[in-house]
């Protein structure tokens, strides 16, 4: 199987939108390079909304083709899906999506589009895996994401950190509330206004009780 890799955009303090699900300038350096990211041929990574394309700085065009084209799978929340209407059934990257949602799949919407509504996060990392193969699932940041993390479902977790500071909005970690570990950054690429990292879930084997 597939590595789980829970992944994002992110300011300095922790936001990956808004309260709105703006982005505002967190997006910037997708768009203000010179190394357009074209995968195998394939035009869908325009997402620019101005048919310009995904063009990024040199630093950073090597790591994030890697990446995207490393990918199976997207996992999204209904709220993401509902806001960008599931990408018009043209993802970002990858072949499959899975929305962890409680509604179904909008009656009519994009039929020939490999995107999966499944209740529930294991049920959800379970397909999504089984979609993949080998390659990596991506897990959207956020409040599906946090409720990945929180049930020990996720490998890395993946930042794009961007310089600035939005104060309040939708939080990478969503609402998570427990503590958990991770490794020290295995990735650390110095991009033009965004600083790729990627760290490994540290798994806990056994529980000590605290000294007294």
């Amino acid at each position: 199987m597939g590595t789980v890799i829970m992944h994002s955009v992110v300011s300095l303090d922790g936001f990956i939108a808004d309260e709105k699900g703006e982005v505002g300038p967190l997006h910037d350096w997708y768009f203000s390079g010179d190394v357009p990211i074209v995968v195998g041929g394939d035009e869908q990574y325009d997402h620019s909304g101005a048919g310009g394309g995904i063009k990024v700085s040199r630093a950073s065009a090597d790591y994030v083709r890697s990446m995207w084209e490393s990918i199976g799978t997207i996992v999204m929340g209904r709220n993401l899906f509902d806001q960008v209407n599931g990408w018009e059934g043209n993802p970002p990257a990858g072949d499959h999506v899975v929305v962890v949602s409680h509604r179904p799949k909008p009656e009519g919407w994009h039929p020939e589009a490999s995107y999966h509504f499944i209740d529930g996060v294991a049920a959800a990392i379970n397909k999504a895996r089984e979609l993949a193969g080998d390659r990596i699932v991506a897990v959207n940041a956020g409040e599906a994401g946090a409720q990945i993390l929180a049930a020990g479902l996720v490998d890395e977790v993946a930042m794009d950190l961007v310089p600035v500071v939005f104060g309040s909005g939708r939080r990478y970690f969503g609402g998570i509330d427990q503590q958990h570990l991770l490794e020290d950054p295995h990735v650390v690429i110095q991009g033009d206004r965004v600083l790729h990292l990627r760290f490994k879930v540290r798994r806990c084997s056994s529980t000590r009780s605290p000294r007294r």
